[in-house]
């Protein structure tokens, strides 16, 4: 259902703003409202008696308004005004505290990437819109059916891809949202549970069209894979409650676009929502989490489990996974390829909380704990796929036929995120070696990838004070 379209007489095909009501849009809208009307609310509090407190919440309710009018595009042109005014608002927020050096350089760094972004997503409006006549979505899919992408459409949706890479802070243009800390902890949460989302958006919204080009959706494994396993990695160095949580954010965004590359549109449209909320709620009770840790107690050592131990666990887990996968098979129907892998690598990361409980001065409550966690998230997993499929499948298109790229770059996904999740369980055994130190300080910094941006940017030059 599509409302409120306008020719402007210029570039006819492209000039037609529209919004579309489907239940795609609709959940969307709905997420964002309830993030933004939480975080409203905690705004009031936290920002009582400040000098701006209504510049803020001005700027705050103008970012929501950006956001509710971009998930809600119909056509290109309302997709690329609706980013650029989430980007000139969010700017101006993350320059709330402005006479901060760190504040400057992390508000360049994000307009540096985010509009960047912009500029790659209004070439993608302009090659589209050449290629098949319109730029609504409903009338370009329509005419994609018809006569494919061709060298235009596919370039097109190349920039799409890249827009949505930059926007979700992929590796390596990702330094920029680890450093958003020094706006208000409102903006944290609404930036992370919410405008992060962008990019997703973007894939989602034209996934008919990003899916009918194999070399974008190589491109999304292959950028959301790495950028997921990256993340991931340097979150675990970090000793900062909302740098960690930055790095979070780094790592999910980064598996959702390895969701979108397997062509897994609704599980990728589920994860945005459950990340939404988890992240806005981690990021406005993360004061807390300073006292919470301070007041627990260690339940003693480490279970250090041998090399044997670790083997056992990962077949006794993809062994559970792949009973539960039939069982789902025989009730509900076959799984596509894609979904079985992306459980196997979701398999892969309780596999080291089965090693735990598997190691051999683990106490048996232990064990215990952990088998009926490793079962009930596999239940879970499939549950959540049977859903989501259920509720926005018929809006969003089916997995796609795997050639041999497509299982080429599957299995290397397994294999590295297996591998990658073997060396986590074997921690407890290299955790001491010489080596490691170094490694932790590399990784803790980012492989200095963020250092180098500052270095392009300027952003290690100080300006005294008068």
């Amino acid at each position: 259902m599509y409302f409120g379209p306008a020719d402007f007489g210029v570039f006819e095909g492209l000039a037609r703003a529209s919004l579309r009501a489907d239940l795609v849009s609709l959940t969307l809208s709905l997420l964002v409202s309830f993030i933004g009307w939480i975080v409203m609310r905690y705004s009031r509090t936290y920002l009582d008696g400040e000098s701006q407190e209504g510049k803020f919440h001005g700027l705050m309710l103008a970012t929501l308004a950006a956001v509710l009018v971009f998930v809600q595009s119909g056509s290109l042109l309302t997709l690329v005004a609706g980013t650029v005014a989430v980007g000139l608002s969010l700017k101006r927020l993350l320059l709330f505290y402005s006479d901060r050096p760190e504040a400057q350089r992390a508000s360049t760094k994000f307009a540096l990437a985010w509009h960047t972004g912009d500029v790659a997503l209004f070439l993608a409006a302009i090659l589209l819109t050449a290629n098949f006549g319109t730029g609504d979505f409903a009338e370009m899919f329509a005419e994609a059916k018809l006569q494919g992408l061709g060298f235009t459409g596919g370039f097109g949706v190349a920039l799409l891809v890249i827009a949505a890479a930059l926007k979700t802070a992929a590796f390596p243009l990702h330094g920029w949202l680890t450093e958003v800390m020094e706006a208000p902890t409102p903006v944290s949460a609404l930036l992370h549970a919410g405008i992060i989302n962008s990019g997703g958006v973007v894939l989602i919204s034209t996934a008919s069209l990003v899916q009918m080009s194999p070399g974008a959706m190589a491109a999304l494994v292959i950028i959301g894979g790495f950028t997921a396993l990256f993340g991931a990695a340097v979150m675990l160095t970090q000793s900062a409650v909302k740098t960690a949580l930055a790095w979070s954010t780094v790592s999910q965004m980064g598996f959702m676009l390895l969701q979108c590359g397997f062509g897994l549109w609704p599980l990728a449209l589920l994860h945005l929502i459950a990340h939404s909320l988890y992240k806005a709620h981690a990021f406005l009770s993360s004061g807390e989490a300073i006292s919470a840790v301070a007041t627990l107690r260690r339940p003693g050592p480490v279970a250090v489990p041998s090399i044997a131990v670790v083997l056992r666990s990962f077949a006794l887990a993809l062994v559970l996974f792949g009973t539960v996968a039939v069982l789902f098979t025989l009730y509900l129907g076959p799984k596509s390829a894609q979904a079985l892998a992306l459980g196997a690598i979701l398999v892969f990361g309780f596999a080291y909380l089965l090693a735990q409980g598997l190691a051999d001065l683990a106490p048996t409550e232990l064990t215990r704990r952990t088998a009926l966690a490793s079962v009930t998230a596999t239940f879970a997993y499939f549950s959540f796929q049977a859903t989501a499929t259920a509720v926005w499948g018929s809006y969003l298109p089916a997995a796609p036929a795997l050639g041999p790229l497509e299982w080429a770059l599957m299995i290397l996904a397994l294999m590295s995120f297996g591998l990658v999740a073997f060396a986590q369980a074997l921690f407890p055994l290299w955790a001491h070696h010489p080596s490691t130190s170094g490694l932790r300080v590399h990784l803790t910094n980012g492989f200095y990838l963020n250092a180098l941006l500052d270095r392009v940017i300027g952003g290690f030059r100080t300006v005294k004070a008068n």
